[in-house]
């Protein structure tokens, strides 16, 4: 339908990421962190949209927000702006949400959910989540099959579809179009195997985003591969350490962790190292770290670097160090 759309990432198969597009169709991505240095509203309160999709809701930004209570205040205020045709769509039984339904929502709300929660659901086909079957109050609508994994992607697939039908897109056309749908760029991307060792470039920047591709990943894998997760604590809310506690167990089904620390952060990640899991070690130097990563790496280990940043270029410089290691 050639809408336009404004995102936080470029979509494989798009050369960019937004455009004006030729319908009154318009998409857009906006999250709660505010709008400008002399504009401390959320951004999302700017575009008035007329359907809603709430994702999930956790405590982050900590350099704008004192509390998880002051970004639900956020979400009420988009959710008031939505005109009472318009529509809400979120996932059933996540507490931060419902509790931003039950301050004031005059449209109409869509719970959404896997194996039968909520009016639309999707029960996997595929434990990794590269398929599964959507579900509309009982109903089967339609089956996607696709090269994304984790059951994040499977909710987020659903509730675009979701959105997609409170616009006239049927089900049917729905899961026939997302199961053409390639990824984003920086969303478990794919970079290159070299050597039969798999590198991946991830966005995950919050113990939450950084547990579920880890788990997509391991459902996709299974057992018998090595999972190496390369991590930079990038944002400021990492950098104010406000995530610190969780990021031990986040990484859980990680076979090992690497650990960046940032220069600059004021506090050290050697802690939440020997709290880990899995076995994990902490670089200051990002040569010392690439050359770990080439030393340690066999052939079926696959790697998930994780930052919201560049990383110093990482990405490339350890594709290759694969390469002369495999030359010898």
């Amino acid at each position: 339908m050639s809408p336009g759309f404004l995102i936080g990432g470029v979509p494989q198969g798009f050369d960019r990421s937004a455009r004006l597009g030729s319908t009154p169709f318009f998409v857009i991505e906006a999250d709660e962190y505010d709008t400008a240095f002399f504009d401390k509203r959320s951004k999302f309160v700017h575009y008035q949209p007329r359907t809603l999709i709430m994702n999930n809701l956790e405590f982050d930004h900590a350099d704008i927000f004192p509390d998880l209570a002051a970004i639900q205040r956020q979400f009420h205020h988009v959710n008031r702006i939505l005109p009472s045709s318009g529509q809400v769509i979120f996932p059933q039984g996540v507490t931060a949400l419902e509790e931003v339904i039950q301050m004031g929502s005059w449209s109409h709300q869509v719970r959404t959910g896997l194996n039968d929660q909520g009016e639309w659901s999707a029960k996997l086909i595929h434990e990794d989540g590269s398929a599964f079957s959507v579900w509309h109050q009982g109903q089967l609508v339609g089956e996607v099959s696709w090269e994304l994994t984790g059951e994040h992607n499977v909710m987020n697939g659903l509730n675009a579809l979701v959105a997609a039908r409170h616009v006239g897109v049927l089900p049917e056309q729905a899961t026939q179009a997302l199961s053409q749908f390639a990824g984003v760029k920086r969303r478990m991307e794919r970079l290159g195997c070299v050597g039969g060792v798999t590198v991946y470039d991830d966005f995950a920047h919050h113990p939450t985003a950084i547990e579920t591709t880890l788990k997509g990943l391991r459902a996709s894998l299974g057992d018998a591969k090595q999972v190496f997760a390369v991590i930079e604590p990038r944002s400021n809310t990492m950098r104010l350490g406000a995530h610190q506690q969780r990021l031990a167990e986040s990484t859980q089904l990680a076979d090992k962790v690497f650990w960046y620390q940032p220069p600059g952060m004021n506090w050290s990640l050697e802690k939440v190292a020997q709290r880990s899991l899995a076995p994990a070690r902490v670089f200051e130097s990002l040569e010392d770290l690439i050359e770990q990563l080439a030393l340690q790496a066999q052939p079926d280990t696959h790697i998930v670097v994780m930052s919201n940043g560049g990383f110093g270029g990482i990405h490339q410089k350890l594709l290759r160090a694969l390469a002369v290691k495999s030359e010898k």
